[in-house]
Parts: structure tokens; sequence; C-alpha cells
């Protein structure tokens, strides 16, 4: 049941995100810029939004996805840059994401990038 004098305020922390990412999604606009979309989210709005990420994608839109979520980098970015400290230290193209080196160089174990490696 839905109360649509409810508030945005009143709603849960994780409503009110599906209301501000569906928002975004409805601006049609080139660029859209997503930090930690999913963060806390259930499974199905996980998935949801996932999907209209690559459908805009699809479209030729750029989605600008800031996340500490290794597995949704991977299965959804095109180019990973990693930052350490505010700083870039590291680019990884889709075919040579590796979580493993992604993590290391988010954690400052290693600190420069050679083209993926």
């Amino acid at each position: 049941y839905a109360d649509l004098s409810q508030t945005i305020a009143s709603l849960s922390g994780g409503n009110q995100q599906k209301i501000v990412v569906g928002r975004e999604f409805g601006l049609d606009q080139p660029l859209v810029l997503l930090d930690q979309p999913t963060r806390g989210l259930d499974v199905g709005s996980i998935e949801y939004i996932q999907q209209q990420i690559v459908h805009m994608r699809g479209k030729g839109y750029g989605c600008l996805l800031i996340s500490a979520d290794l597995d949704e980098l991977q299965s959804l970015a095109d180019r990973v840059l990693v930052l350490y400290q505010g700083t870039m230290v590291a680019e990884f193209e889709r075919q040579t994401v590796d979580r493993l080196v992604i993590g290391q160089y988010m954690l400052g174990i290693q600190s420069t990038a050679t083209n993926g490696s």
C-alpha cells in the first residue's frame, strides 16, 4: 500500500536512495554520476539499478560509477580508475580488470600501474 502523501524524508534510507537513483535515470542527460548507487539495497533493487546502468551505457550515455564493490565494478565498468589518497594510481580496461590487483592499488600496496597490469 502506497501513501502518496508520505514525504520522501519519512521513507527508509534505502527507499530514499531508490528515489534519487530513479530520478537521475529519468533526467535523460548524456552523463550520469553514480556514487555507491547499490550500497545497502536489496538484491532486486541492485539488479534493477545495474540493468539500468547497462541500458544507459548501451544507448551511448556516459556513466561514471564510483564504487568500492569490486564485483560491481568488474561487471559494469568498461574502464576502472583506481584512486589512492586522492590520486589516480591505476587504470584498467574491462579485459584486464583483476579484483586482487585493483584491491592492492586501493590499499596502497601497489603504487603505479603499467597500462592494466
